[in-house]
């Protein structure tokens, strides 16, 4: 079992949006577990609060931008790159302004800023999902692949082409995340002279300078287009060098624009909320495919997790039997409706109920084609809760559970006779003064067939 992560304590960065040229205060905090990566607009009233999750992707112009009930966040890539890069799982980051300061336009002071908070585990199991099958995304109008196939670990593959003579054919793999550090949190953004041309003129990337991207010079420089760069990014001389990039910028690696988009797929897959363990291979990637990749791979994890029907070994002795049960519930035939309690903890408890052609509700429901009525299935899995509840307290036979509410109920498929009906109940809070608030799910024939949220109170029987 690996275990959660958060930083050891909060840490401060200071420095200027990419994008805005704001100066910007960035504060990364110990998270609580299953937090995830979460951001605070702490410039605007109320402290909203934005996840990283890819159903929050906006845009993908210039970075990947999210936002949640009208709050906006702009190039968060290279934070969440870190965070993962760094074997993390949990953090508060928060903002005094739209974007992440760009710094050098890569990952490494952000990485740098984790290691000198230090990194704790925590009491919990890590969120992970094991790729089993190919999955694939394609971006019909640019031919950008993202695909991930079944691999010990999480790795990752990105081959880019550009078709351009200063920057060609490019490829970079990963392959073992504790390898970020030292062979991709130091490749910085890059931009084409044509592009950067462009933004200029729509008075974008007011905080660019030479020393936070890489600029590939594609095309011949007059002397026009030099003096105005030279204003913009503050220089008495740019000059484009053998390499063909502009100034003096020395490269970190020879192939630092296919380690950068490496660095974009890390952190743009880290919307997906889940760690991946699998092998992902990226032709020309971008933000668009990356967090579109990001969305089905979301999409099918939250779907295969809400399917997922848990194994239990019915042949097993039970915790408690029938006798048991009837010691602990007031319910009596033919009204009791759970005939073991196959686990139970402080938190959660599993029970299980033989359906048979001899049930009186069959009867009447319906005579020819019978199938359990749904408000007998909720019923079924209440007293199932009854139990989880009735266990909190020394003396339950002097104490009965009445039910309060019930919410987000969902009949998914039909229970018939013969089926073996399975109940897991979770608390959803803890228990306090006798209210237990629990998420129930019905199982039967390695399919969900009802789940619904209950609320019941303890209460001392008369």
């Amino acid at each position: 079992m690996v275990k959660q992560k958060t930083i050891g304590q909060e840490i401060t960065i200071e420095g200027v949006g990419l994008h805005t040229g704001q100066q910007v205060v960035m504060t990364f905090k110990p998270a609580p577990i299953n937090n995830g990566f979460t951001f605070v607009r702490v410039d605007l009233p109320g402290s909203p609060v934005i996840e990283a999750d890819a159903n929050y992707v906006v845009s993908t112009e210039r970075g990947t931008n999210l936002e949640c009930k009208g709050v906006q966040l702009h190039t968060t890539e290279h934070v969440l790159a870190a965070f993962v890069g760094c074997d993390l799982d949990n953090v508060i980051i928060e903002l005094n302004a739209s974007e992440p300061p760009i710094m050098d336009g890569s990952s490494k002071f952000f990485v740098e800023a984790v290691e000198k908070a230090g990194i704790v585990e925590q009491d919990a199991e890590r969120n992970e999902y094991i790729v089993k099958e190919v999955i694939s995304y394609t971006d019909e109008r640019t031919g950008s692949e993202i695909i991930v196939m079944p691999a010990d670990e999480y790795q990752i593959t990105t081959m880019v082409d550009f078709g351009t003579k200063v920057l060609g054919t490019q490829n970079a793999t990963l392959k073992n995340m504790g390898d970020f550090k030292k062979d991709i949190s130091e490749a910085r953004t890059f931009s084409f002279l044509h592009e950067i041309e462009t933004l200029l003129a729509h008075g974008l990337i007011k905080g660019g300078d030479l020393n936070n991207a890489i600029v590939y010079v594609d095309k011949e420089i007059s002397n026009e287009t030099l003096q105005h760069l030279k204003v913009a990014f503050g220089k008495d001389d740019i000059a484009v060098k053998p390499n063909g990039i502009l100034d003096n910028l020395t490269l970190h690696y020879p192939n630092e624009a296919a380690r950068h988009k490496l660095l974009d797929v890390v952190g743009d897959l880290a919307l997906i909320g889940t760690r991946i363990r699998g092998k992902v291979i990226a032709n020309k990637p971008g933000h668009f495919v990356n967090t579109q990749f990001a969305k089905k791979m979301s999409k099918i994890i939250k779907a295969e997790r809400r399917n997922q029907v848990p194994v239990f070994d019915l042949n097993k002795e039970p915790l408690m039997d029938i006798t048991k049960i009837m010691a602990m519930l007031p319910h009596r035939f033919p009204m009791l409706l759970v005939d073991r309690i196959i686990e139970l903890s402080d938190s959660h408890v599993v029970g299980m109920k033989n359906v048979t052609m001899n049930e009186e509700f069959f009867q009447g429901h319906f005579p020819g084609a019978p199938v359990m009525p749904g408000v007998l299935i909720i019923e079924a899995m209440a007293q199932t809760g009854g139990i989880l509840a009735l266990s909190t307290v020394p003396d339950p036979e002097n104490y009965l559970t009445y039910f309060m509410k019930i919410d987000n109920v969902r009949f998914k498929q039909q229970v018939l006779p013969g089926d073996t009906l399975i109940f897991k109940l979770d608390l959803i809070s803890p228990i306090r003064r006798g209210i237990c608030h629990m998420q129930a799910v019905a199982y039967a024939n390695g399919r969900i067939v009802t789940e619904a949220e209950l609320m019941a109170q303890i209460v001392k029987a008369k």
